[in-house]
């Protein structure tokens, strides 16, 4: 992974004394050697850790639930506190960043109210992952953060894309899926951390039929590409066109791309260049991997 606060000085708040890393976690679930498969110098600091077991830690994941509430209210899909317990913190664990609490901007400050400011460190962005079934495969469950809704002279730039990116590295989490509504903003996001393998393209067992399900090989050469904007002519090295695409809009061409996958003609995947370049609602090629044939 390069150095990311050499890519610009949006980056300066990871070195400062007054933001860092936490996670929480059950003592039981912590790593004995972190960061072991990749590089953790980019969070150098020590991180926070707050155990969602013990009733004094209980105010950080308050923190965590009205945040995430708010970010999502306008999707309809806040986390019911039972769900945050019993299938996030339990198995899973939460990684992100926390501003000290006697440095939040005024518009935090406002945004949470005085009387919940309880602590010295305020979490202002949270990553949800859970181990599966499939050795070494993980569920990314929920990415937020305090940035959409605070003036944006206060957000920490990058605070949502380095809060999954820490919890990544941290656990050494080598194979991601991840659950994302068509044409959603963030699958840009999401596509920064590696080859997008479609495993799902309509989905009718979620609330949202319309959801992408996918897959990847966590890749942290990719990640400075978040900042830079920059292509990886990798990929078409890799990849050719499968002959097909998918039209974010129509259900119909989410169905039809669904059927092919059940019926085995995959894997398939999409071009994180394409993804962020055009917009939301336009149709995306879908890709195979080059001597594997194409679907028409």
């Amino acid at each position: 992974m390069a150095n990311l606060e050499s890519l610009t000085p949006k980056l300066s708040w990871l070195k400062s004394e007054d933001v860092r890393p936490f996670l929480l976690i059950r003592k039981d679930s912590r790593l004995k050697k972190p960061g072991q498969y990749f590089d953790l110098n980019e969070f150098s600091k020590e991180p926070l850790f707050m155990d969602p077991l013990r009733m004094g830690d209980v105010y950080f994941s308050n923190a965590l639930l009205n945040m995430e509430s708010r970010a999502f209210q306008n999707s309809d899909m806040p986390m019911p506190r039972w769900v945050f317990f019993d299938c996030a913190v339990m198995p899973g664990f939460i990684s992100g960043f926390a501003i000290r609490t006697k440095m939040l901007p005024q518009s935090i400050v406002q945004l949470i109210g005085y009387e919940n400011l309880i602590g010295d460190w305020t979490p202002v962005s949270m990553f949800i992952v859970i181990p599966t079934m499939v050795q070494g495969e993980w569920v990314a469950h929920n990415l937020s953060s305090i940035n959409s809704l605070i003036p944006e002279d206060d957000r920490l730039y990058g605070l949502g894309f380095l809060s999954k990116a820490f919890g990544l590295a941290y656990a050494n989490i080598q194979v991601c899926c991840g659950m994302t509504q068509w044409g959603s903003p963030a699958l840009r996001l999401h596509s920064h951390y590696g080859e997008i393998e479609v495993v799902t393209a309509y989905t009718p067992g979620h609330t949202y039929a319309s959801t992408l399900t996918y897959r990847l090989q966590v890749n942290t050469k990719q990640w400075s590409r978040f900042f830079t904007k920059s292509s990886s002519e990798e990929f078409a090295n890799r990849f050719d066109p499968a002959g097909f695409s998918i039209d974010p809009t129509s259900e119909r061409s989410q169905i039809a791309f669904q059927e092919k996958l059940e019926k085995k003609f995959g894997p398939f995947y999409l071009r994180a260049s394409e993804i962020r370049s055009q917009p939301l609602n336009k149709p995306l090629t879908v890709y195979k991997k080059k001597q594997e044939g194409n679907i028409t």
